[in-house]
């Protein structure tokens, strides 16, 4: 017998009817020499200071840095304390016999850093040495499913990646219990509580805010011109920006008596517009934030349910890119849409025999390729299910399609001796623009369409006015900004030297970005005002408290996800980032 452990229900009985083993027992499946049983998600996890004898906060316990670190059931809150939780002790049990009577394991939890450390912690939980191999699959198709269980992969291929998971574990549980509990003491009151990622991306909001909040608006005025040439109108705004009002319209009164403006440069440039790659999470929930107002764990839970349902691929992805091997794939999944009424129209615009291979790179695809469709097409859905298959849906036709060819121009006129700029737009062919029919970005000013425009030439001016304006603070972060701020937080880094290394490394991953902000919203350190997030006065406190220590550094939690990564890929000794982490 062989035992199949999934990482939920539903995706048990996926697999156990694949198999043959459609015999329904408690917390399994059998049949056809197989068992099939599942987690649900973390059954066991690292002990808590009480696993040590530590109860309370006590300075003296400080830092608290286990060796070995002790593997205990999940607990749930209880009160003040923490207490086994009798359905992750049941279902373990039944895990362990089922793993008892068989020869072998087929470890089919998610196939990512969690899923597979959701399997190690259990298989070294009972201490077990029994041979094991790796179902990876990349969604739940009947197709992906029996060409995985026919390809199954050594477990110790994935050795990195439960590594990268368990020093992951490990240090968030060395930051964040010694942090909390130092806090906490230091405060004298109250319980804090602070983390690996958790306190970072608090930094980011409080720092934000506070520059908002503080933020010294300024007003200025600029002249607006109006003109129109060949039944077209178009304006013109002065290059010079004016801190006197009245200045600014002593000088309006003199441009009203010329009433024409000579163009002294005009620049036409023609640029290609790539179309975007497709989704990955991060992606997929910024974009539902920004369209749709979900906040990134909706959109996440929403993936998974349409994952669950066969009709996408693993959702948990970093990647934008597929495998090459998959390319063949991506006509019939073309085809498919033509027949479903939202995509009806987009299908047609999509150039049949010039697809864009762009999205194509083996390189880039990491553990999981970019979010696909499958060859399950819905019929009906829940309103936000449908959105964002969509949205999934209209991704893949804008990635295959061509660049969206267009004509720049920038345009400087002059009058007396003031410039005035105005920029056009022409869309010369729309490529991946016309899926949609969207030809600019919608956080950007549309760029006006002008008429052909040489330098020497005259344009008469129909209209002027001085409008004021005002200089304006540092957006508030939505939760699409502040994902962007996670995931590109290299960036943010002073050092250039270590800006170029840390470049495209975030702080979080993909899968856990979401669960994250949740946090910070469980502890009551944020709230959301419309569609900003607001730093609590606690998390203000917090914040305060911690904004000059390590713990705080977008920076270091960067580079300590650059190293797990490395970890993931055999580059880098667990071990020693460990020793690392109890040093800092």
């Amino acid at each position: 017998m062989k035992v199949v452990i999934a990482e939920k229900p539903s995706v048990a009985r996926e697999i156990a009817t694949i198999l043959g083993a459609t015999e329904k027992k408690e917390g399994f499946l059998t049949g056809n020499g197989f068992y099939v049983t599942w987690a649900f998600g973390h059954l066991v996890a690292l002990g808590m200071p009480e696993d040590y004898g530590i109860s309370g906060f006590q300075r003296e316990s400080l830092p608290m840095l286990p060796n070995p670190f002790l593997l205990t059931v999940r607990k749930i809150k209880k009160g003040k304390s923490y207490v086994p939780d009798n359905g992750a002790l049941k279902q373990l049990k039944i895990i362990e016999q089922v793993i008892s009577k068989s020869e072998s394991i087929i470890v089919a939890t998610d196939a990512g850093r969690e899923g597979e450390l959701i399997f190690r912690y259990i298989y070294d939980y009972f201490k077990c040495n029994k041979p094991f191999e790796r179902l990876w699959i990349s969604s739940l198709t009947e197709k992906a499913i029996k060409h995985g269980l026919e390809n199954l992969k050594p477990g110790s291929d994935f050795d990195g990646l439960y590594h990268a998971g368990q020093g992951r574990s490990r240090a968030d549980w060395l930051v964040g219990i010694n942090a909390s509990q130092a806090l906490s003491i230091a405060a004298g009151h109250g319980v804090y509580s602070l983390g690996r990622v958790q306190t970072p991306t608090l930094a980011l909001i409080c720092k934000r805010y506070l520059e908002n909040r503080n933020f010294s608006i300024k007003t200025y005025w600029q002249i607006n011109l109006e003109h129109h040439k060949e039944s077209i109108d178009f304006k013109s705004l002065s290059k010079t920006k004016w801190d006197d009002k009245k200045l600014a319209e002593d000088i309006l009164k003199s441009l009203q008596r010329i009433g024409i403006a000579r163009v002294i440069e005009a620049e036409s440039k023609k640029i290609a517009e790539q179309p975007p790659l497709l989704f990955d999470l991060t992606g997929l929930q910024k974009e539902a934030n920004k369209k749709l107002g979900l906040s990134a764990d909706e959109t996440l839970n929403i993936a998974q349910s349409l994952y669950e349902k066969k009709l996408i691929t693993y959702p948990r992805t970093g990647s934008k890119y597929i495998p090459e091997d998959l390319w063949a794939e991506i006509p019939g999944l073309v085809r498919l849409l033509e027949n479903r009424e939202s995509c009806k129209e987009a299908s047609k615009k999509v150039k049949w025999g010039r697809f864009n291979k762009r999205m194509v790179n083996d390189v880039k695809v990491t553990d999981h390729h970019g979010l696909l469709i499958t060859e399950k097409i819905p019929a009906e859905l829940p309103a936000k299910e449908n959105a964002i298959y969509d949205m999934i849906a209209f991704r893949l036709l804008e990635a295959i399609s061509h660049p969206c060819s267009k004509e720049i121009t920038d345009i400087t006129l002059q009058v007396i001796h003031y410039d005035f700029i105005l920029k056009g737009c022409k869309i010369l062919e729309p490529g991946w623009r016309a899926i949609r029919g969207n030809f600019s970005e919608d956080d950007s000013e549309p760029i006006q369409d002008i008429p052909e425009l040489k330098v020497g030439e005259e344009v008469n001016i129909k209209s002027m006015q001085v409008i004021e304006k005002k200089t304006k603070p540092p957006v508030l972060y939505t939760e699409a900004g502040l994902l962007s701020a996670m995931e590109s937080a290299g960036r943010e880094i002073e050092s250039e030297e270590e800006r170029k290394i840390l470049q495209g490394i975030g702080i979080g991953t993909p899968a856990t970005r979401a669960a994250i902000i949740e946090t910070l919203f469980k502890r009551d350190y944020i709230r959301r005002e419309k569609k900003s997030l607001i730093p609590t006065e606690k998390g203000l406190q917090v914040y305060d408290l911690v904004k000059d220590k390590k713990i705080a550094d977008v920076a270091m939690t960067a580079e300590w996800e650059l190293t797990l990564q490395q970890i993931e890929n055999d580059q880098e000794d667990a071990t020693i980032f460990l020793k690392e982490m109890e040093l800092n």
